[in-house]
């Protein structure tokens, strides 16, 4: 018995070894194979130092898959060596030296070179002296920036080589076909310095955001945008949904500074007035997170110390307090539907607390913004709002919690800026799509993604 129970056991094991191997082969990676994407708008230039400013999830990713920056952000935040290997802080920050990787070419099949990266972040920042030796360049700063390792991080700052109009990067893919606002087509680069991608190639249409979903059902895409209002609705549906943290401010800006006393109190009431609450859960359909600061919990840890409930008694009793209201209009991106809605809702919350707020096209007194914070670096993307809405730069005094606090308060303080809320960006995946990664900071990983078979 023993002699014959042995051999079954083992036919038994060589079966279940032959399953396990069919069903890994099924799931293994696939090279090959490409990635259909629907984005709702396309970046009017593929130049990251021009493009930077546009502020959208899609000029992030599109840069991030052509181009490479000297370093980058791990999701905990933490610097990490990519283009350059090394660096050395001097002067207290004011002067940096970078040493560049080894081996790395451009998509054209010519070297990076320091020459190259230095004049790539001149293009991008005008006021820093940038020098380039055998193996590395020098930056140094008109004042100290800690936080210049993380800025570095940014897609503006990606390395880019210029040649007779032509744009070339050392990232993991490159351009095949561009039409400007309409499609981009990319291939795998074959001899990527961080190894090839899984897939052959990628390619980006622009769809408009309320067919995206339909482009997903037919086949026609593997990724798209899902809107806030949507993303409900979608996971309801059974949708396969991606969801970064809330990376997206949605604000009110003033444009120009607080006039008077007078002026700063009609400010707080609009701040008060509005019901963050009742636009969450019915024109965002219960997606975000209520703001009172300008940066999310999540980044800055104490945003539960500021106020974003709605008091609208005490908001009528200070405007009833004063001796004029004028009138002031309220701007927002015509071409973004949540935008309008939004912006109808405060002005109705703005007329019941007694204030005279109206919609206008074009100039505008207010104007209601959506900013993606760029960086996981809290001081950077602190910088970068301020600079997009037009606000004082605050003073980078200390690394600190509390040196985060006071430089964010104070900009608070200054009265030109009402946070609403802080949006994730979210994406609908087909069932096709395997190892799909999604940062911290919202961009895609790609690297490791690959197509299943069609068959669905």
């Amino acid at each position: 018995m023993k002699l014959f129970g042995w051999p079954l056991r083992a036919v038994s094991s060589l079966l279940l070894l032959l399953q396990s191997g069919a069903l890994s082969a099924a799931t293994r990676p696939q090279y090959g194979g490409t990635l259909r994407v629907a984005i709702r708008s396309a970046p009017a230039t593929l130049d990251p130092s021009e493009g930077a400013d546009e502020n959208s999830p899609e000029s992030r990713n599109l840069s991030r898959l052509m181009f490479d920056t000297l370093v980058t952000l791990s999701d905990s935040g933490k610097v990490q060596p990519a283009l350059a290997v090394t660096w050395q802080e001097q002067s207290g920050g004011q002067r940096w030296q970078l040493s560049l990787r080894r081996g790395v070419k451009f998509d054209d099949g010519s070297p990076l070179t320091p020459d190259i990266v230095a004049s790539s972040l001149r293009t991008a920042n005008l006021g820093w002296n940038i020098n380039s030796s055998d193996e590395s360049v020098l930056i140094e700063l008109p004042q100290p920036n800690p936080a210049l390792l993380a800025e570095l991080a940014l897609e503006r700052n990606s390395i880019v080589k210029r040649s007779s109009g032509t744009l070339h990067g050392t990232g993991p893919f490159h351009v095949t076909d561009w039409r400007a606002g309409q499609e981009l087509s990319l291939v795998a680069t074959e001899d990527y310095w961080d190894g090839r991608a899984y897939l052959d190639s990628i390619q980006i249409d622009v769809v408009n955001p309320r067919d995206q979903m339909l482009s997903l059902e037919l086949g026609k895409a593997n990724l798209v945008n899902i809107l806030p209002e949507q993303a409900r609705k979608a996971v309801m549906e059974g949708r396969r949904i991606s969801t970064s943290p809330p990376l997206e401010l949605m604000a009110l800006v003033f444009s120009r500074d607080r006039q008077s006393v007078d002026d700063g109190k009609l400010r707080e009431s609009l701040a008060l007035a509005i019901d963050r609450i009742s636009i969450k859960n019915v024109l965002l359909q219960g997606e975000g997170e209520p703001a009172g600061t300008i940066l999310p919990r999540w980044l800055n840890g104490y945003d539960f110390l500021f106020s974003k409930e709605a008091d609208l008694a005490r908001a009528r009793q200070q405007v009833s307090e004063l001796r004029s209201r004028p009138s002031w209009t309220l701007g927002y991106d015509s071409g973004d539907p949540l935008a309008r809605l939004v912006a109808e809702r405060i002005v109705l919350n703005a007329r019941d607390a007694g204030l005279n707020l109206q919609l206008a096209a074009g100039m505008s007194d207010v104007r209601l913004v959506r900013i993606i914070l760029p960086s996981l670096d809290p001081w950077v993307s602190l910088m970068t709002v301020a600079k997009i809405a037009g606000l004082p730069a605050p003073k980078h005094a200390g690394d600190g919690p509390e040196d985060l606090y006071r430089a964010e308060n104070q900009l608070l303080r200054t009265d030109r800026m009402i946070p609403l809320f802080h949006l994730p960006l979210n994406y609908g995946l087909s069932p096709a799509v395997r190892n799909w990664v999604q940062r911290q900071d919202g961009i895609w990983d790609l690297r490791n993604l690959w197509i299943a078979s069609e068959t669905r």
